[in-house]
């Protein structure tokens, strides 16, 4: 084969995935099963859009503010642009810009190549962003001042700008999780009209619980701190303090509340309602949310009248929109609580797109292998190229599997789980004489892989189907590399294989241990962590939590070891090698509904 040169040849993967799947349920901060999620979304429509979409080049604009002009020019664009619309009708907003958790991760971490736009759609515009700079200045009293320069508050509310941000903020409305406006509605016959206020609901992934549709009575539990039975089958009204929300929910809950409204005492932001620490893996069944005291509703409950709650969800313009690096209108996302994190994470990812791009404009032999196929379930997408001889998110270099390509036609198959719904995916070969991901350059050529072992059902059985293979080293071998892509899928009661700690184990002539743990499966932001590296940020559902040895998105980078010196290298000599995987260090032994392990392994040898 002409393209395999014996020493400077590489092959390289480009994966193009545009489409949407069903979401799958993700594990909390407490051990619960996964289930899927509820939200669907389709494949984009073929009929031409109603209006500006992602993807779509930037206008030229200038705006006033309150430090002189702004002004975009496409051509002159030097990285990503955040457009910020603030209103005060909007709970989650004002937690966002209240909390100093929120404000410190702006002013710390937002990346330097990175500017975002502060505008308000309210009447009261000039008081808006001058109290935005201030909480901004606030924030960065102690830390690093350079960002100050890129962030920019216009004092021209988002009706009067006369461009084109207008029409994309209200053509990408939406409602959900930080987009919408969240609001408890009160009703008495005490009054004429309703009392409509702002409401931030508890953490997604603390409280599980969602309003119903119906209306709600309301009766004042005090500060909630104990067990009310008067509550049974309302809505218990409390205020903040004396105790953690978590005390107050789950008091709530003993009094077979149907739910929580937290108050605010006088003067008092809306608060992120969370657990903490241990506080999270206790089942709590009844949703919470927190709002401000609004005083027809304090005074007619505390003379003993009936108010009822219903909650409402109101459609609004989108507060956040942004423009890439390339110049290209783009979402930034659902922001799952109130954090400017979510700013920096999609941020991070254009970076990261950007740099991909100008990978893929060096020189190779580009070999198509599919073009915008559809691909679904176990069938997936096959094709046979001939070997005789987009644009991505993924670009891995997979050199070492060279050997494979040992003849004139090769087969690929991309496939998925049989519950998904379509992708269309691209995937194209690249054949380079330099290295494109960044990686040190390899001065052996591979010649050989020996294939080890794949995957299976983690469960008590796991490790019993691995038996230790003999080998010998082929003649000329100058080195030898372990190389294997391992992941954790399926949830039992420990959320093994995504969730849970995992430790995969090739021993090799019974004295040397190389172990690959996914440490940071079931943390937090174990995915969040990743979107420099390629992690799609701010999608619906669970992205954020770590998981076994993958993320929404994100290639899986082959784990790669050198044993040679671990090998007995002559041929009159034979090795062994062995795999066994663990669950917290002990063989797994799930109760009910195993996960399962996606691996292959193969040794390969170098001349």
């Amino acid at each position: 084969m002409a393209l395999l040169r014996s020493k400077s040849a590489l092959l390289w993967f480009l994966i193009v995935v545009a489409a949407h799947i069903a979401e799958t349920g993700g594990r909390p901060r407490r051990q619960v099963l996964l289930t899927e999620g509820d939200s669907t979304v389709s494949l984009r429509s073929r009929q031409p859009p109603a209006g500006p979409e992602p993807g779509d080049p930037a206008d030229a604009f200038k705006v006033p503010t309150l430090d002189g002009e702004f002004s975009f020019q496409p051509d002159a664009l030097r990285g990503p642009l955040v457009i910020h619309a603030f209103t005060n009708n909007s709970g989650f907003l004002e937690c966002l810009w209240s909390s100093e958790s929120s404000l410190k991760s702006l002013v710390e971490e937002l990346p330097n190549s990175t500017q975002v736009l502060f505008l308000s759609l309210d009447d009261s515009v000039v008081n808006d962003v001058l109290w935005m700079r201030e909480q901004v200045l606030r924030a960065a009293a102690h830390s690093k001042k350079e960002v100050l320069s890129r962030l920019h508050f216009s004092p021209v509310p988002v009706f009067a700008l006369g461009n084109w941000i207008p029409r994309v903020l209200y053509y990408w409305s939406c409602m959900g999780h930080g987009c919408g406006l969240s609001q408890a509605a009160f009703i008495s016959e005490e009054w004429k009209m309703p009392v409509i206020i702002k409401r931030l609901d508890a953490r997604y992934d603390w409280l599980m619980a969602r309003w119903g549709s119906k209306s709600y009575t309301v009766i004042d539990a005090g500060d909630g701190c104990e067990t009310f039975p008067s509550v049974a089958g309302a809505v218990a009204w409390v205020s903040e303090g004396n105790c953690s929300f978590f005390t107050k929910v789950q008091s709530m809950a003993k009094s077979n509340a149907s739910g929580v409204l937290v108050y605010t005492l006088p003067g008092n932001p809306l608060q992120d309602m969370n657990c903490v620490g241990d506080e999270c893996f206790s089942l709590l069944s009844i949703p919470a949310a927190m709002v401000h005291q609004d005083p027809a509703v304090a005074q007619t409950l505390r003379f003993g009248k009936l108010v009822n709650v219903s909650f409402q969800n109101t459609p609004s313009p989108n507060f956040f929109i942004s423009i890439d690096k390339q110049g290209l209108l783009a979402e930034m996302g659902w922001f799952l609580y109130p954090t400017f994190s979510f700013v920096n994470w999609q941020a991070q990812w254009f970076d990261f797109f950007a740099d991909l791009q100008t990978k893929l404009q060096n020189p190779a032999k580009v070999v198509s292998v599919f073009d915008k196929v559809q691909m679904q379930g176990d069938k997936g997408a096959v094709a046979t190229v001939d070997l005789s001889i987009g644009i991505g998110r993924w670009l891995t270099d997979v050199s070492p599997l060279i050997p494979l390509l040992d003849s004139n036609k090769c087969t690929f198959t991309m496939k998925t789980v049989p519950w998904a719904m379509p992708w269309i995916v691209s995937l194209n070969l690249r054949f380079s004489g330099t290295n494109q991901t960044g990686n040190s350059v390899e001065s052996f050529h591979p010649f050989k892989v020996m294939s080890l072992y794949d995957g299976g059902t983690f469960d008590k059985n796991y490790n019993k189907r691995y038996q230790p293979i003999k080998f010998t080293v082929p003649a000329s071998t100058k080195k030898v590399e372990l190389y294997a892509v391992i992941t954790g899928h399926g949830s039992d009661e420990n959320g093994c294989g995504e969730f849970c700690v995992t430790s995969h184990h090739f021993v090799i002539n019974a004295a040397y241990n190389n172990t690959h743990v996914f440490d940071s499966a079931g943390t937090a932001l174990g995915c969040a962590m990743r979107v420099k590296e390629g992690a799609v940020p701010n999608e619906h559902g669970t992205w954020l939590y770590g998981r076994g040895g993958w993320c929404d998105g994100l290639q899986v980078n082959p784990w790669r070891v050198d044993v040679t010196k671990q090998l007995n290298m002559s041929r009159s000599e034979s090795n062994t090698v062995v795999y066994f995987g663990l669950f917290n260090g002990r063989d797994p032994n799930p109760a009910q509904q195993p996960g399962y392990i996606i691996m292959t392994s193969s040794l390969v040898f170098y001349k």
